[in-house]
């Protein structure tokens, strides 16, 4: 993974399927243009300034003649994307990989005997075979390549190859597991597909084409150059409501395109799942939402995972490293367990190449995957399954942000969690990665983050994105076997992570209950209530969320893995009675997300086990500090309900 962009100009694009109102422009409003928003360079520069592996581009042009489309392709860096001529659509592809398997490197964008071509962002967890020397994108590109070429899905009928053996790209796109976003170039129906995974963990952004720019983008991160531009035309309208990029919605596409009175034309179409899980996924309905009085009282007597003694700690620290799970245990309880310990293990398997380049270095200094860590029950679940999945000899990175110092709950969190943790794995070096840092400071850096978390816009999503970027860097302080100056002050070591996988608890409030807004829910309308504003919540996540931090971590060089959002796992829970996922009747701590704190016992993390919610713009302390900087005070911000307040542009001077 690490980043993927096309744009496509010369072409006269039909939106109509997908917007019900759009009135379609005509080929020659092309020639009108007003000038463009950014350039070609400046997506490639955002797609390498997050350090990539490799990096490169491909042009596609396509060429009418006599009602004929004639194709080439160069091979050559592409340098800019001035507007096609007349009778020429060009295509430019970018591929920046951060490659985390197979044997052999590769470069982006992958170019096949047919002339097809592929830039993919993405890991393939299952669904297809993906040895473990292969690479996700050659194996798939091996795999589209297989597809027929019909175009009945773009015409939407229904394919007739399968009697010979060919599936269609939307069956193999919806056959894979795991987080993707994709570009394809399918030669032989001259049709561009493009789209992103149905629960939307990898950002893909589009540009859908305007009477100002009639281009169609997509790119996994807008550049800095848009993002300014786009906030000049605000500051003279008077709106915050423009915006160039928006996130695409999770899905597949095509483009089919063909020539009419010498322009290319095309429509875009947006394509259905084949996959019935993949739609039970989406609609997110859960049979079993309202118990009945003596469900409910035979949930709460359920015995727990444990008690908090020694002997019982240990017997279950063994049994689950063992893949044994104590009879005690409710099946719920066992099903989650053993579906979180299955995702983790397929989000951490390390491959050949990250080994060949790591060779050179002792190996019990390596330390490949790293927690997004809070010391709060979704990351400690993480460490602890984390450290069941990884050789042993290998070290864990808790990266772990402050605003506060050591004053941050986060932090005072953290410190607690790792303590635990070492009980409970003493053989392990736990590294908890203390990353500092000032507000006031950051000036450049929270324009930067700006641009990343675009077209996401208010001061929660920069505080957000700001702490998700400080932690996905890494770079902090380690405190181990700490000694003290003449003052009595700490001295730590300068450390910087090289991890290259990060796990982030994201999916497991919105899928258990976690936020306060589901026990008001809960207590206004009782469970049907509280069944519909998670749904709701996991509809929407990818727009709200995913989109965001997948930038956030993706600009350090590094990959978010979404362990709570693995299909298996989101299956798992849905299929749990709503009363066993949570019971708002109790208190904060105990009630809410009542099924992962039975896992976290299970694990033998008692401490963590009643830890209640924090989101890390509150754990971190940088909420705090924006409302005072940006409103003067909490409270200020509070009445202004600051976190949904739309930034202004002048507060980032």
């Amino acid at each position: 993974m690490c980043g993927i962009a096309l744009v496509v100009s010369g072409v006269g694009i039909d939106l109509s399927s997908i917007f019900i109102d759009y009135s379609t422009f005509q080929p020659q409003q092309q020639q009108q243009q007003q000038q463009l928003v950014f350039q070609f360079d400046d997506l490639k520069a955002a797609l390498s300034r997050r350090g990539p592996d490799s990096l490169g581009c491909k042009k596609l042009l396509l060429q009418s003649n006599h009602q004929e489309i004639l194709s080439s392709l160069t091979e050559e860096d592409c340098v800019s994307s001035s507007s096609s001529v007349d009778h020429e659509a060009q295509l430019f592809f970018i591929g920046a990989t951060l490659q985390l398997r197979g044997l052999v490197p590769i470069i982006q964008p992958l170019l096949d005997a047919s002339r097809n071509i592929l830039v993919y962002n993405g890991e393939i967890f299952g669904g297809i075979h993906v040895g473990s020397d292969d690479n996700d994108a050659r194996i798939l590109m091996h795999t589209l390549a297989q597809c027929c070429s019909c175009n009945s899905y773009c015409n939407g009928i229904a394919c007739h190859c399968k009697g010979n053996g060919q599936s269609s790209i939307v069956d193999v796109l919806s056959t894979i597991k795991g987080p993707w976003a994709l570009i394809y170039w399918q030669n032989s129906s001259r049709t561009l597909w493009f789209g992103r995974d149905a629960i939307g963990r990898r950002s893909l952004l589009v540009h859908w084409p305007t009477k100002e720019d009639s281009r169609l983008l997509l790119s996994s991160v807008s550049p800095p150059s848009s993002v300014a531009q786009i906030s000049d035309f605000e500051a003279e309208i008077g709106s915050s409501k423009v915006n160039f990029w928006e996130e695409l919605p999770c899905g597949i596409y095509s483009l089919s395109m063909d020539v009419l009175d010498g322009y290319f034309v095309g429509d875009i179409k947006k394509h259905e799942w084949s996959n019935a899980m993949l739609k039970e996924l989406i609609n997110w309905e859960r049979i079993l939402v309202e118990p009945k009085s003596e469900e409910l009282h035979l949930s709460h007597c359920q015995p727990n995972g444990g008690q908090n003694n020694m002997h019982s700690t240990y017997s279950n620290i063994m049994a689950t490293e063992s893949g044994n799970i104590p009879a005690s245990v409710s099946v719920s309880v066992q099903n989650v367990l053993t579906a979180l310990r299955k995702s983790v293990m397929r989000r951490t398997s390390l491959n050949t190449i990250f080994q060949a380049v790591t060779c050179d270095r002792r190996q019990e200094e390596l330390a490949p995957v790293a927690v997004l860590f809070s010391g709060g029950l979704d990351s400690m679940i993480l460490a602890a399954l984390l450290n069941e999945c990884l050789d042993p000899s290998y070290e864990i990175d808790l990266l772990n942000v402050s605003f506060d110092g050591q004053f941050a709950p986060d932090r005072i969190s953290a410190e607690a969690g790792v303590k635990e943790l070492r009980r409970i794995a003493p053989l392990r070096r736990w590294k908890l990665v203390e990353i500092d840092a000032e507000l006031s400071n950051l000036t450049s850096e929270t324009k930067h983050v700006m641009s990343l978390i675009n077209p996401a816009n208010t001061y929660m999503d920069l505080n957000i994105g700001i702490a998700l970027w400080l932690a996905a860097g890494g770079d902090g302080w380690l405190y181990e076997g700490v000694t003290y100056d003449d003052d009595g002050n700490q001295r730590g070591i300068k450390y910087v992570s090289k991890s290259r996988i990060i796990l982030v608890g994201s999916g497991a409030d919105e899928q258990c209950a976690g936020y306060g807004r589901h026990r008001t829910k809960y207590r206004h309308g009782s469970w049907l209530e509280l069944h519909e504003e998670m749904k709701l919540d996991m509809q929407r996540i990818w727009k709200r969320n995913l989109g965001r931090d997948d930038r956030c971590c993706a600009d350090n060089g590094k990959e978010a893995r979404f362990p709570f959002l693995d299909e298996d796992v989101i299956r798992t829970l849905l299929d749990i009675p709503l009363w066993e996922i949570a019971n708002l009747d109790q208190p904060s701590g105990t009630g809410d997300k009542k099924i992962l704190r039975e896992v976290a016992k299970v694990l033998g993390l008692y401490e963590a086990a009643v830890l209640p919610k924090r989101a890390i713009q509150f754990g971190s302390r940088i909420a705090r500090e924006s409302n005072r900087k940006n409103f003067g005070s909490n409270r200020a911000a509070n009445q202004a309900s600051a976190g949904s307040v739309v930034i202004s542009k002048q507060n980032l001077v």
